[in-house]
């Protein structure tokens, strides 16, 4: 069983005991989080499609632990006017564990 969810403006493949970075969510470690925007639903053999979500249908995950990613160099630079811009940036993440989809 393997469900699409929607959160942070972008959608991920989930099962079971997957644990997977997403877009920084307002919660304390170690609680727990529900997606209820869930586009797609695959259990045993029927494959469910909603429009754009589906109904009483949620994923229940438990928040491991906040942190950053990894540094990307952000360079602006324009040729033969004497303009150079560098900035890094590490774009915050929550790790959670995808503990039960409720169908």
């Amino acid at each position: 069983m393997y469900a699409i969810i929607e959160t942070g403006g972008k959608q991920y493949m989930v099962s079971e005991g997957d644990v997977l970075q997403v877009e920084k969510l307002d919660t304390g470690e170690g609680e727990t989080v529900e997606f209820d925007k869930v586009l797609a639903l695959s259990k045993d053999d029927e494959f469910l499609v909603g429009k754009p979500y589906i109904e009483n249908v949620k994923v229940r995950a438990t928040v491991l632990k906040h942190g950053k990613g990894e540094k990307i160099i952000v360079f602006k630079y324009k040729p033969k006017k004497n303009y150079r811009r560098k900035r890094g940036h590490r774009q915050p993440f929550t790790e959670v564990k995808i503990e039960k989809i409720d169908a």
